[in-house]
């Protein structure tokens, strides 16, 4: 050992390059480890996910829809006529960014300054948005036995659906989106439980299958208490 030693010492070279290669080496090796750490750290859901919160802006709605298609364009809850989503936008003197895209009453997809009477919110993606059904009366049972399983529950607001972290019964959808919250005649506010759409209005909730079609689902007194989903 000693009489290799003492030939890379005659041979200087030889070491500075023997040098080079154990620090080659060991920057491969750190390298290595980042790139693992970095995957590790990729493959992580974002915090909102892992708290069990989905939020989804009307920002994603707006980049799916042709810039020149036309739509139904409200202001201040007043048909205007057709327009682009920019266009419409301007009519209400704000951002584009800053329209509800939703359906009209008459299932029209359109565009306004909030959602309203007039303008229903698109559901969330995931929620598939199911046609109405007659219930014959010998199945009236079983539709209130599936009320009460759980379900996704999603709050509608300032142009973001966000779901509640954990599937709930209608029952319990109703009272985390709406009791305690009082409308003025002619306002809305608007929740989903499963492929329903829930929507707040004076004095009372109701419910749809369709976004068009609105039954009363259950009462609200008024000191804004909403009486239980029967």
């Amino acid at each position: 050992m000693e009489a290799i030693w003492q030939a890379l010492k005659a041979r200087p070279n030889i070491l500075m390059a023997i040098g080079a290669l154990v620090a080659l080496l060991a920057g491969l090796a750190v390298a290595l480890l980042l790139s693992r750490e970095h995957a590790a750290d990729a493959a992580l859901a974002p915090p909102a996910s892992q708290a069990g919160l989905i939020v989804e802006t009307k920002g994603e709605v707006d980049r799916s829809l042709d810039p020149t298609a036309h739509l139904r364009c409200f202001v201040g809850g007043r048909f205007v006529g057709e327009a682009t989503l920019a266009e419409c936008a301007r009519k209400n003197g704000v951002a584009t960014g800053a329209l509800d895209v939703g359906v009209d009453p008459g299932g029209n997809l359109a565009a306004a300054q909030g959602a309203g009477m007039g303008l229903t919110p698109l559901p969330p993606k995931e929620v598939v948005t199911a046609e109405p059904a007659e219930i014959p009366a010998g199945e009236e049972t079983d539709r209130k036995v599936s009320r009460a399983g759980p379900e996704s529950c999603w709050k509608y607001a300032a142009g973001e659906w966000r779901k509640t972290p954990t599937d709930v019964s209608l029952d319990a959808c109703v009272q985390t989106l709406f009791n305690g919250r009082c409308v003025h005649a002619g306002d809305a506010a608007y929740g989903r439980w499963a492929s329903t759409t829930l929507r707040l209005v004076a004095g009372r909730v109701e419910s749809s299958t369709d976004n068009r079609t609105f039954s009363p689902l259950t009462e609200q007194s008024p000191n804004c208490a909403v009486a239980p989903v029967p």
